[in-house]
This record gives structure tokens, C-alpha cells and sequence, in this order.
């Protein structure tokens, strides 16, 4: 049952046969758990690597077991740390491999490849864009994380709808549910309806993306700085894969003008997304990255999360929600 927190079965078992017996030698502890003395000693050494068993008082020949509300918190902050680390190992690769593919954009933005096209830097962006844009004939399809959109990038934006719209192309453009806060975002996003635009929102989105008449796709090179450079894809079988995603994502979302709707747990869809990122150890800034919040209003809803759980630590919260059924067994 503790595996999860590092604790095999052989110890886990000794460890609860030591609480129920605190004074049995290995002998009397082998018996009671059916392992042999050998077996009990590996799981002795395993639970006093964990800090689950220390000498007894007046007598340091003898071990006896923590209790286990410090034991368990021990295990929780151990594991977290472990969590901790392997995100910290996971966002430098992910940093490392995104730096890598846009030097190399940079030192070969004249290369081409069947299906791709770089460009580099916000302008030539913009400009390819809008060339792209007046050959749209039929569908423009968009995913538009970071939040609450900037001044420059709508009002940069509006003549390219507005050319979409008037000739009839059907515009889709899913946002994050955070955006539902910012009243010039909503603004802009109730213009696009007027205008016959269909807008939703989500909780999280995997990357900015325009799809064109599903056929050409715009993705940007890097997600931290989407201005850097991008990539232009037209091979069939990813504009394929690139609308199938953004049809799964459409379903899910909600329309902007209607209430964000709540799970049986009372969790709305960002509460939700914040409690499996803080379970999988993500920090304040990546959670509020992934949302579009800012990080004052990460660590709100975390500590929210954390008081409606009653947890202690943010570990412990993803534990708890497990255990209450607001989060699956694996995340």
C-alpha cells in the first residue's frame, strides 16, 4: 500500500508488525510476517535508510519504529523532494531541447525539409502569417494559451480576423479558462463572437498553434518564447495529428459566454489541472505558466487545494486526492 512512498512490501510489513509488536527481536518479527531473518534485516536496513526505525531508548542494540504520523510525514517529504527533482532534471531537458532546435532555426533558417518551413523572429511571423492568412478559404483554427492576451498582440490580430470573418471562413480559437478574468481578453474574444467567431476556453493547452484550412500549420519553435521563431508544417499525416488534437481539445472546452461547470468533486476544470500539477511536483511558476495566472494566483489556488484536502504539504495533497478519488492511482 506504501509503495508509492518508496516502501516495499517486505518492510512495509515489518514495519507495521514492529507498531503492533514494539518490543519482537528479528526472530519474533520473521514469524509474525512470514519472511525469513535474513529478509527482516534487509527490510530493517531498508526502513532505517528511511528514517522509519531508530534505536530505542537506553538500548541501541534494539530498534523500534516511529509512529506513523512522523514516519508517514517523513516518507511524503522524502518522495517529494524525489518529485521535485526529477521536475527540475525534466524542465532543464525540456529548456535544453528548445534551445537546441532554435539554434539550430537560427543557423539554418534557409534550410528547408519536405513539410517544414522555419521563420525567425516576430516580424517575419507576423508577415508570414498574414499572407497565409489571405489564402484561408475555408476554416482557421487556434490555440491561444499564456493567459490573458497583451494589448499589442490583439489590436495586431483584429485586421486579420476581421479580413477572415468577412469572407466567410469559419474561426475557431480555444483560450485558457483564466483569460475569463481579464476583461479586455473577454472584450476581445466577445468581438470575435459578434463578428461570427467561436470561442472557448480550457484549463491548460500544450502549445500556441494556428491551423489553416487544415492544411498548413503554425507552431512556435520554443513555448517560453513563442516570438523567437516557428515552424510552418504541411506534411499530411501532422496536420492530421494537429487537428485531431485540436478537435479533442474543442470538445472539451466550454463556451465562453456559459459558467464554467464543476466535476462531482466541486472542482472546476483549472482546479482541477492545478491539483494534478502540484501532485506531480510542479512549482508555483510552472503551474501558473500552464494556467495563465499569475503566480500569486497559482500559490492561491494551491493553497486553497492544500486546505480543502487538509493536507500539510503539497505531497500530501496529491496523496490525499488519491486517496478521495479526485485524482487517479497513476497520475
Amino acid at each position: 500500500m506504501l509503495t508509492a512512498l518508496g516502501l516495499d512490501a517486505a518492510a512495509e510489513a515489518v514495519y507495521r508488525a514492529m507498531l503492533r509488536h514494539p518490543a519482537a527481536g528479528v526472530a519474533a518479527l520473521a514469524d509474525a510476517v512470514e519472511l525469513s531473518e535474513e529478509e527482516v534485516r534487509h527490510a530493517l536496513d531498508t526502513l532505517s535508510e528511511l528514517a522509519l526505525v531508530r534505536p530505542a531508548a537506553g538500548d541501541a542494540g534494539r530498534l523500534r519504529a516511529v509512529s506513523p504520523d512522523i514516519g508517514m510525514e517523513i516518507l511524503m517529504r522524502r518522495q517529494q523532494a524525489q518529485l521535485a527533482a526529477q521536475q527540475q532534471r525534466l524542465e532543464s531537458s525540456r529548456a535544453a531541447a528548445a534551445q537546441l532546435i532554435s539554434e539550430y532555426a537560427e543557423l539554418r533558417p534557409a534550410t528547408s525539409h519536405p513539410g517544414v518551413e522555419h521563420l525567425v523572429g516576430l516580424d517575419r511571423i507576423r508577415d508570414r502569417l498574414a499572407v497565409l492568412t489571405r489564402e484561408v478559404r475555408e476554416e482557421f483554427l487556434a490555440f491561444a494559451p499564456g493567459g490573458p492576451q497583451t494589448a499589442e498582440n490583439m489590436a495586431a490580430s483584429r485586421p486579420l480576423n476581421e479580413d477572415l470573418l468577412g469572407r466567410g471562413v469559419r474561426m475557431r480559437t480555444i483560450y485558457l479558462d483564466s483569460v475569463r478574468t481579464n476583461r479586455p481578453t473577454v472584450e476581445h474574444a466577445t468581438w470575435l463572437t459578434r463578428l461570427g467567431g467561436q470561442v472557448r476556453t480550457v484549463p491548460s493547452l500544450p502549445t500556441r498553434m494556428i491551423i489553416m484550412d487544415r492544411l498548413t500549420a503554425m507552431i512556435p519553435v520554443s513555448s517560453d518564447d513563442t516570438a523567437a521563431g516557428a515552424v510552418l508544417l504541411t506534411g499530411q499525416g501532422t496536420l492530421t495529428a494537429l487537428c485531431a488534437l485540436f478537435e479533442t481539445t474543442w470538445e472539451a472546452a466550454q463556451p465562453l459566454g456559459e459558467t464554467v461547470p464543476t466535476d462531482p468533486n466541486g472542482l472546476t476544470g483549472q482546479q482541477a489541472t492545478a491539483l494534478r500539477l502540484l501532485a506531480e511536483g510542479h512549482t508555483d511558476e510552472a503551474i501558473a505558466k500552464r494556467l495563465g495566472v499569475s503566480h500569486r494566483t497559482a500559490r492561491r489556488i494551491a493553497s486553497e487545494l492544500m486546505e480543502r484536502l487538509d493536507a500539510r504539504s503539497r505531497f500530501e495533497a496529491g496523496v490525499r486526492a488519491v486517496q478521495q478519488g479526485w485524482l487517479p492511482t497513476r497520475l
